[in-house]
């Protein structure tokens, strides 16, 4: 979790793998995300995090990243301010991350899980973001929200493209990229309309249908 990175969006990092750390979810087809807030350090005098509730504070009383996420959350829920914009990725396996775009946190609370409190975070998938470096409080553009790519999806498509672009062979910054936007009805739960594309040709295309 990285709360509003040099005063802009956030970034969070989540798994749906089996031996994750965390009880990410995704529901209602892919386009909400219920992501976990994180555990206290390991340290030699917290050796098992997983027996804590999760802390909200750091021990100057200043907020951790939880406790940031849940404040802003809160305050959107109350209409005081626009929800935080939120670049998701997903560790779909060791060494390989996958992009899940941009999401509104607009919710926060705290569960009981084995005996002690986590928090739980609600992220709405969003359409498109114009301007990601904008300040998070301004007016926002109410998007369209749309599914994010399942898991096993991803997986199948990394395999056939061979973990690299399809236009250039570039195996950095790559996207999952729908070959039929979604938001012309194109699937996000068939690998045959999804493809790997670097950033470069990710932006070329957009929202073209080639």
């Amino acid at each position: 979790m990285n709360f509003r990175l040099h005063g802009g969006h956030s970034v969070v990092l989540m798994s749906v793998r089996p031996n994750a750390p965390y009880q990410d979810e995704v529901q209602e087809d892919g386009a909400v995300l219920i992501y976990e807030g994180h555990d206290h350090p390991r340290t030699s005098e917290t050796p098992n995090p997983k027996s804590l509730d999760q802390p909200e504070f750091l021990p100057s009383g200043n907020r951790n990243e939880n406790g940031k996420f849940h404040k802003a959350a809160q305050e959107f829920k109350a209409g005081k301010k626009a929800p935080d914009l939120i670049r998701v990725y997903e560790k779909l396996r060791k060494g390989i991350w996958g992009y899940n775009g941009f999401f509104h946190l607009v919710d926060s609370w705290q569960q009981s899980e084995g005996g002690r409190k986590v928090f739980k975070f609600r992220l709405e998938a969003i359409e498109e973001v114009v301007d990601a470096t904008a300040a998070v409080d301004s007016e926002f553009k109410i998007t369209k929200h749309r599914r994010i790519i399942p898991t096993h999806v991803k997986l199948a498509v990394w395999k056939r493209d061979g973990g690299k672009c399809i236009k250039c062979g570039s195996k950095d910054e790559l996207h999952f990229d729908h070959i039929l936007p979604y938001s012309r009805g194109g699937t996000s739960l068939k690998a045959e309309n999804v493809q790997l594309l670097c950033a470069r040709h990710n932006l070329q295309k957009s929202a073209k249908i080639e």
